[in-house]
């Protein structure tokens, strides 16, 4: 009988350990089929030398900010790559210590609402939101928060000090081996995210801490209008960021346990504030201010958020097919 019972006991785990598995490749495949197309993409566009032509466009708005002209390099690498590339190509042009607090606390606002836009975007799309929303919220968004942030410290003088240098990164060639080499890493570091992620889900579920964590998040939630199904799409957004936790985003999304408007305004607030570890310390590293990169973008999201919630309640039926849909 005790032999049975560790028999059957065996096969329950080997199936869990399967399902499990089964998850993460449905997961890491979902995501891959959207980075891999758009990184190539990317790597042509700025081998043919648009994104320097864009940056050169954008001088001007940059100006518009208190931030010098070639600061608009950097955020065009910084949208149609990431925080990373806008930060090679930071300290490339030789801004490191050549800023106030000020400065870089704007630009280090503009490169965390609007970056890596071509896969992020993409993962939005795959969830079920529209792209020309995303884009006119992220970039928008960064615009006007930049513009607030500069006409804020301006006209009350803060943070006018030279912005410190705290990090010097050593710039490698941007050669196709050395490409390859990096983008292999992203992947890879992105299934095992998947993979510890899951894993971690799942133990969370069975021992009852993933509705403590859903019970703790429902006020906010409710604030901005989204149902407390949405919890594990935050949380995912919150902490991974995106790009890392796309896949897990995206088969949230297409559960069919949310309804498309909680989806639509849990992205749209995900678009505006996410991965707030990793992505506000590399802002850090800039000489940003903290509590412009940290607290200040958050207030600036529920704030967004709170009237997007509003108007979404009352953009009718077909009108919401322009903003979002029910993902596939």
């Amino acid at each position: 009988m005790r032999r049975l019972r560790n028999f059957l006991d065996l096969t329950a785990v080997k199936a869990a350990i399967k399902d499990w598995l089964i998850e993460v490749w449905l997961i890491y495949w979902a995501l891959i089929k959207i980075m891999v197309p758009v990184l190539l993409i990317v790597r042509v566009i700025e081998l043919l030398g648009w994104i320097e032509v864009l940056g050169k466009f954008i001088e001007p708005l940059m100006g518009m900010m208190g931030l010098p002209g070639e600061t608009g390099l950097v955020w065009m690498a910084n949208m149609f790559g990431n925080i990373y590339a806008g930060m090679a190509v930071f300290y490339q042009l030789g801004l490191a210590g050549q800023l106030t607090i000020a400065q870089v606390s704007v630009l280090g606002a503009l490169m965390l609402l609007a970056h890596s836009l071509p896969i992020e975007v993409m993962i939005a799309r795959a969830t079920g939101v529209s792209v020309w929303f995303t884009l006119l919220l992220r970039i928008g968004g960064a615009l006007v928060l930049g513009m607030i942030l500069h006409i804020t410290y301006s006209y009350f003088y803060l943070l006018q000090e030279p912005a410190p240098m705290l990090w010097q990164p050593q710039i490698t060639s941007s050669t196709w081996i050395n490409w390859f080499a990096t983008q292999g890493k992203t992947l890879v570091a992105a299934l095992l995210i998947i993979t510890g992620l899951t894993l971690l889900i799942r133990v969370l579920r069975f021992i009852g801490v993933e509705k403590i964590i859903h019970t703790l998040l429902s006020p906010v939630l409710r604030i901005l209008g989204i149902s407390i199904k949405a919890s594990n799409i935050m949380i995912i957004g919150l902490t991974l960021g995106l790009s890392f936790g796309g896949g897990l985003l995206i088969k949230e999304a297409r559960s069919g346990k949310v309804d498309a408007k909680d989806i639509f305004l849990t992205m749209a607030f995900l678009g505006l504030c996410h991965s707030l570890i990793e992505d506000t310390l590399l802002i850090l590293l800039l000489g940003a201010d903290l509590t412009t990169a940290l607290w200040v973008r958050l207030a600036f999201s529920l704030l967004v958020m709170v009237v997007l919630a509003r108007i979404a309640k009352r953009v009718s039926t077909q009108k919401q097919r322009w903003f979002y849909r029910r993902p596939n």
